[in-house]
């Protein structure tokens, strides 16, 4: 009999585990809001401008039109690429030299421990000092929680870097 109570209580609670996670599963998604502009300046911290140079890419200046770097973003490239729970658009910076200086996540409804594991794991910084051209070659290790999440931020910078060596700012084409 005491052998059946434990069985019984063991499964009661792994019930309430499974009803638990669905009901989080179930809840209504967190905007969690990134600003571009902390984006930009967390690496041009001088950076004051931010003005669009074609379809694609930004030119990121100060006040006195001093090139720091360039940035693009998939916010509006990529918006049948579905994390976890929406879109996961992300902003690639890459200095003069277009060689990547960060890849974020900006604005987004992905559960945010799983986006700050990957974080904290080194998801974003794979890309981090590489020539663009070379960022393809590149297969970030995703934080197993959050592999749905990892996989879409992968298609989001896949996106940019092919399109973006095609219509490089500078008018050159590199592949």
């Amino acid at each position: 009999m005491k052998q059946f109570l434990y069985s019984l209580v063991l499964i009661t609670l792994a019930f309430q585990a499974v009803a638990q996670n669905k009901q989080s599963r179930e809840a209504e998604p967190v905007l969690t809001q990134v600003s571009n502009k902390a984006v930009v300046q967390s690496v041009f911290p001088e950076a004051t401008k931010v003005d669009k140079v074609n379809e694609l890419w930004y030119k990121i200046t100060d006040d006195k039109n001093k090139l720091y770097g360039y940035a693009m973003n998939s916010l509006n490239h990529c918006q049948d690429v579905i994390g976890y729970n929406n879109t996961t658009p992300v902003m690639i910076i890459t200095d003069t030299k277009f060689i990547i200086k960060k890849i974020a996540l900006l604005s987004h409804y992905e559960t945010r421990g799983y986006v700050r594991r990957m974080q904290q794991t080194g998801f974003f910084n794979a890309w981090d000092e590489l020539p663009l051209k070379d960022a393809l070659k590149i297969e970030p290790d995703g934080w197993s929680g959050a592999t749905v999440t990892a996989i879409a931020v992968k298609k989001n910078v896949t996106f940019l870097v092919t399109k973006g060596l095609t219509m490089l700012p500078d008018g050159k084409k590199r592949k």
